[in-house]
């Protein structure tokens, strides 16, 4: 196998970035190829890990050379117009990118949102071991004063989660717990709240059309984005003016930038100076701020852009001297409300074969087995996907595959799909840092089931429990 002394975070960020790449290690042999570059590949060519990677682009052989002698990066010509570009990983190996000939601004915020989300995945591992170890001494009689470090563990992990949750946001893979929505019951409900928020100066309005519209979003986002845009409106106004939230329609045609159909519209104006145009322009941009002095990230704006996104919507902004408008046009949603399905009860299951676990980090690795085998659960682990199929192989037949997704060598959907040529039924449970549309838009048409890392022993009991229910 090929070494793993990778960068910390290399595996995750290549496994999703939007263009072809391979990761390398410290010889030149391929760690990971994404699935970018799998889908790039003409007649079908069968990348493995320790493959050398002169014979997927025999072009790159003397860039590669350079940038692993600690040289600087190299680029070479590559077919179709764009280049084959090596980036060193400092003596831990390299990076080959296939890079378009033209890239621009967005091309480069997209990657920087893949990384937001490789970062936030390997940090969603630290975060779920946390949860999962501090559960399990539960089981263990402890003195009150280990208790109370126990709690104080897992509220600094449920405060790691929500920063994470932030991150995917920007990156706008956040993992989304959507439902149908009234939306002029939501502003209803959050401007109770506001008053304090805003201070005596901000006098507030609401203009919401009748009948109200139904969304479908995830409300705990939602109310992230109203807040989000109300705080920067009172700051614009430095706490003196009139802040006004409208509701209203759309209906969009073909040829417009979102899909056809009947949208939802939700206008926060505020009659503060205005935005100057060479800050409008950059406005919703990542780390850009007119507040470094008073501790702004440029993430609030970018964050709110990127969960509008996922909700299938879009920000838009205009802006002169006594009205800024933020607007967000999100689609309507005309099915029944919604209502949350309690988890299932964790019983001990009546079922034949064990579960096989499949995780590149050992430590959540281990957590996880422990709460299932307290649930009465037979488990069996395996280090990474080309293992799993090996034990498989050789006989094992699990009631239930529960698969990370963003492994070295070959990822988790590769193994579902592999695993499922052998065991048409077999049921998968796909375990990731990153929204389940990330991994694949059609998830529930493949019969496979996800669950949102950081998990707690509970949640992954549950999810086990439902895919095996369902299977």
């Amino acid at each position: 196998m090929p070494e793993r002394n990778l960068a910390n975070g290399a595996e995750a960020v290549i496994a999703v970035l939007p263009q072809p790449a391979l990761l390398l290690d410290s010889s030149g042999r391929i760690v990971l190829a994404n699935a970018a570059l799998r889908r790039s590949l003409e007649g079908g060519l069968l990348i493995r890990p320790g493959d050398d990677a002169a014979r997927v682009f025999p072009g790159a052989t003397e860039a590669l050379a350079a940038a692993l002698r600690g040289e600087t990066p190299n680029a070479v010509a590559a077919e179709g117009g764009g280049m084959l570009r090596v980036l060193p990983l400092g003596g831990a190996g390299a990076v080959l990118l296939l890079e378009p000939a033209t890239g621009g601004g967005s091309a480069r915020l997209e990657i920087l949102g893949r990384l937001a989300g490789g970062i936030a995945h390997d940090f969603n591992n630290l975060l779920g071991v946390m949860l999962g170890a501090s559960a399990a001494l539960r089981h263990i009689a402890l003195q009150p004063a280990a208790t109370e470090e126990l709690d104080a563990i897992e509220q600094a992990a449920q405060r790691g989660t929500a920063l994470v949750r932030q991150l995917l946001a920007f990156g706008r893979q956040q993992v989304m717990a959507p439902r149908a929505v009234e939306l002029n019951e939501s502003i209803r409900h959050l401007a109770i709240l506001l008053p304090r928020l805003l201070g005596a100066g901000v006098a507030l309005e609401l203009e919401l059309e009748e009948p109200s519209r139904r969304i479908r979003v995830d409300p705990s986002q939602w109310d992230q984005v109203l807040l989000n845009l109300v705080v920067n409106a009172r700051d614009a106004m430095k706490g003196k003016g009139r802040l006004r939230i409208a509701t209203g329609r759309r209906l969009v045609l073909a040829g417009e930038a979102l899909k056809p159909g009947r949208y939802a519209v939700v206008e926060v104006t505020d009659d503060g100076p205005g935005i100057a145009p060479e800050v409008l322009s950059r406005i919703f941009e990542p780390f850009f701020t007119t507040k470094l002095e008073q501790g702004g990230t440029g993430l609030g704006l970018a964050t709110v852009q990127g969960i509008i996104g996922q909700f299938g919507g879009q920000m838009e902004v205009e802006s002169r001297p006594g009205a800024t408008t933020f607007r967000i046009v999100l689609p309507r949603y005309d099915g029944p409300a919604e209502a949350l399905a309690p988890l299932p009860a964790a019983t001990a299951p009546s079922i034949d074969g064990p579960v096989l676990l499949v995780d590149d980090e050992p430590t959540l690795l281990r957590v996880a087995r422990f709460g299932l085998q307290q649930a009465g659960f037979g488990v069996e682990v395996a280090g990474d996907a080309e293992e799993a199929l090996d034990r498989i192989e050789a006989g094992l037949a699990p009631c239930l595959i529960a698969t990370d997704v963003a492994m070295p060598g070959m990822d988790g959907l590769e193994l579902a799909r592999a695993a499922r040529a052998r065991h048409p039924d077999l049921p998968i449970l796909l375990l990731s840092g990153y929204s389940a549309s990330t991994v694949d838009s059609d998830l529930a048409g493949q019969g496979m089931h996800f669950l949102a890392k950081p998990y707690t022993p509970e949640s992954l009991l549950a999810a086990v429990e439902k895919a095996i229910g369902k299977a």
